[in-house]
C-alpha cells in the first residue's frame, strides 16, 4: 500500500486525518501492550509457565475469533505469505517472548522488546526495503537510546548477573527482531487487518496448541481459576485481537518505522503502571529514562515538514 498523498483538493486534509487515525491506533496499541507487560509479569510470579500463557492467549483468542472466521477465503489457508506472518508475528514471537520472561527479569521485557523497536525496525527496514531513515529520526533515536540505557543499566551491569538472565535478554532481543520483520512484511504485503488478525491467531493456534499439549512443561493446574481467566481473557483479546488490529492500522497509516518509534513508549508506561499495580519501586533511572524516551519518541514520530 502506497504512502503517497492522493492528488485531489482535500488531499492535505485527508492526509492529516490519516495521520491522526494512525497516531490514535498506535497509542491504543501502546496502552494494550503496556498492560500486556504488567499482566505477564503478574502471571510470571505464579506457577504458570511461559508455554501456559502462550496457550491461554491462543486458546481464548481462537475461541473468540472462531465465530467471525468462517468467511476467511479458502485461498488464505494456501497463502504462504500469510503462514509466514503467522509463524513470525504469532508462534515465533510468542515462544520467544514468554520463554524469555521466565529467564530474564520482567523489567527487561519491556526494555528489550518494545523498547528496542525504534532501532530494530529502522535497521531492519533499511536492509529489507532499502528505506533510509530521515535525519530527524536518527537524531531523535539518540535520547531513546540513552533512556533505554539509563533504565536498563542498574540491572544489566550488576556484578552478580547470571547466565540465564543473559540468555533471556538475548531471547528478548531476538523476539524484537522477529516482531520487526513481521511488522515490515505486514506493511509490504498489505493484507486487510481483520483478515490478518484472524488468520494470525487461528493459524498460530493450529501449529502451537498440539505442540503445547504434547511436549510443553505445564503449571496451569497449580494456579487459581481467576488467574487462568485473567491471563486468558486479557492475553487472548487484548494483545491478540485488539492490539493487533490497532497495530496493523497504525502501520498502514504511519508506516512500520514511525509506528515502531511510538511503540518505544511501552517500557516506560508499563514500568510506571507496575509501581501501583505490582508494588515495584519508582526509581530515578526510571523517571529519567521516561523523560528521555518520551522526548525522543515525540520528535521521531513527528511528521516531517513539507514545503508549502
Amino acid at each position: 500500500m502506497s504512502d503517497s498523498v492522493p492528488l485531489h483538493p482535500d488531499s492535505k486534509e485527508s492526509s492529516g486525518s490519516s495521520l491522526v487515525a494512525g497516531y490514535v491506533a498506535a497509542l491504543t496499541t501502546v496502552a494494550i501492550w503496556s498492560g500486556f507487560m504488567v499482566i505477564s509479569r503478574f502471571g510470571g510470579k505464579s506457577a504458570l509457565t511461559g508455554w501456559d500463557i502462550a496457550a491461554l492467549r491462543l486458546g481464548f483468542g481462537s475461541l473468540f475469533l472462531l465465530p467471525f472466521s468462517f468467511d476467511i477465503p479458502k485461498s488464505a489457508w494456501r497463502d504462504a505469505r500469510l503462514w509466514a506472518l503467522a509463524m513470525t508475528g504469532g508462534v515465533g514471537f510468542m515462544i520467544l517472548i514468554y520463554s524469555a520472561l521466565k529467564l530474564a527479569p520482567a523489567a527487561h521485557g519491556g526494555i528489550l522488546s518494545p523498547g528496542t523497536q525504534p532501532f530494530i525496525v529502522t535497521i531492519t527496514a533499511f536492509f529489507i526495503m532499502g528505506v533510509r531513515p530521515e535525519r530527524a529520526r536518527v537524531i531523535a533515536l539518540l535520547p531513546i537510546a540513552l533512556g533505554v540505557v539509563v533504565v536498563a543499566g542498574p540491572g544489566f551491569f550488576a556484578a552478580d548477573i547470571d547466565a540465564s538472565i543473559l540468555i533471556g535478554d538475548a531471547m528478548l532481543l531476538l523476539a524484537s527482531v522477529v516482531w520487526a520483520i513481521y511488522s515490515i512484511y505486514a506493511k509490504l504485503w498489505a493484507y486487510p487487518p481483520w483478515l490478518l488478525t484472524r488468520f494470525l491467531c487461528l493459524a498460530s493456534a493450529i501449529v502451537y496448541l498440539p505442540l503445547y499439549f504434547l511436549l510443553a512443561p505445564k503449571g496451569i493446574m497449580d494456579v487459581s481459576l481467576s488467574m487462568i481467566l485473567l491471563q486468558g481473557l486479557y492475553q487472548g483479546i487484548g494483545p491478540t485481537i485488539l492490539a493487533m488490529l490497532f497495530f496493523l492500522r497504525a502501520v498502514e497509516k504511519l508506516g512500520a518505522e514511525r509506528t515502531g518509534v511510538i511503540i518505544g513508549l511501552v517500557p516506560i508506561i508499563s514500568g510506571l503502571a507496575a509501581v501501583p499495580l505490582l508494588g515495584e519501586p519508582l526509581t530515578w533511572p526510571l523517571i529519567i529514562g521516561m523523560c528521555l524516551v518520551t522526548m525522543g519518541t515525540y520528535f521521531a514520530a513527528k511528521p516531517p515538514k513539507r514545503p508549502a
